[in-house]
């Protein structure tokens, strides 16, 4: 992924801003060292790449979504669009019929499997809706950290999130 992000320029130049040897550039392009979260961030923040942003949640927290790149996958935008809908839809329709009003802790095992059906449309509507907002931001040239800055910027405002204090 990261030799994605440096594309044509030298392992050299590329690790010049990250203060960064050839060495070790080389090393996070064949696997051999994974890329720290600080160099990580550092790369989301300088190429604003959807694609490499997902990955890195993906390899860091072993959860979310992983950027979709099998020979079934079509990602321009309305075949994207049109899977979002229809993963949507599926979650929803779970979702609404599904009772929370029971401790999830006692529930029998056919009701638990009906869960686990729901938290499974849920997890294909989330990497949807990820796809969705990476491949339309790429398109439209539209800052991928950007979207998020200003959603989460919306979460503390509406006091959904606290501020996070500098140390």
């Amino acid at each position: 992924m990261v030799k994605e992000l440096r594309g044509e320029e030298t392992q050299v130049s590329f690790g010049l801003d990250l203060s960064l040897t050839r060495e070790t550039v080389s090393k996070y392009e064949n696997g051999r060292t994974k890329v720290p979260s600080d160099i990580a961030r550092a790369l989301v923040d300088k190429y604003d790449d959807p694609k490499f942003a997902i990955t890195v949640r993906n390899e860091y927290t072993g959860t979310g979504p992983r950027w979709l790149d099998g020979p079934n996958v079509d990602l321009h935008r309305s075949s994207v669009k049109e899977k979002t809908l229809e993963e949507l839809k599926e979650a929803l329709e779970k979702l609404e019929n599904f009772c929370f009003s029971k401790p999830l802790t006692k529930l029998q095992p056919f009701e638990k499997q009906s869960l686990e059906i729901v938290l499974d449309e849920l997890v294909e509507a989330q990497t949807a809706l990820d796809h969705m907002v990476a491949v339309v931001c790429q398109e439209a040239e539209i800052s991928y950290t950007g979207v998020w800055d200003k959603h989460y910027a919306s979460l503390i405002s509406a006091g959904y999130i606290g501020i996070k204090k500098a140390d």
